[in-house]
């Protein structure tokens, strides 16, 4: 049963066609070391887990029932600075999908298309 405490998210797998291509995306963008993994045959590349602390953890994920696209669900990834954190997602070969906008009380907010054609959202706290 969820508690008040807890939050009702608790992991995120993100699609891929090509790991080694995603992989070197979201360590550009996001300067994390990845565990690999197969699980249920499928290749499985794990975001660093920290269990002190806030947020949840996840994967990029490749396999028949993983299908990359922009009309998924949104991960909203917490940064530092967002404007750096666009600048390394379009170098790494990503495209801004929505421009980065300040929205009262949430900080800044920006989505970016990822090397596989996901769109993933930052969030900068104010």
């Amino acid at each position: 049963m969820l508690t008040p405490q807890n939050n009702i998210a608790v992991y995120f797998e993100i699609p891929v066609k090509d790991m080694a291509r995603a992989k070197i995306f979201y360590q550009r963008v996001f300067a994390v070391t990845f565990t690999t993994e197969v699980i249920d045959n499928h290749p499985m590349a794990l975001f660093p887990f920290h269990t002190q602390g806030s947020g949840i953890t996840g994967a990029l994920a490749y396999g028949d029932s993983y299908e990359p696209g922009q009309s998924g669900i949104r991960i909203y990834f917490a940064v530092t600075d967002i404007d750096a954190t666009l600048d390394l997602a379009t170098a790494a070969g990503g495209r801004i999908f929505y421009p980065k906008k300040q929205l009262a009380d949430v900080g800044w907010v920006a989505e970016i298309i990822d090397s596989e054609g996901n769109i993933i959202a930052l969030q900068q706290a104010p």
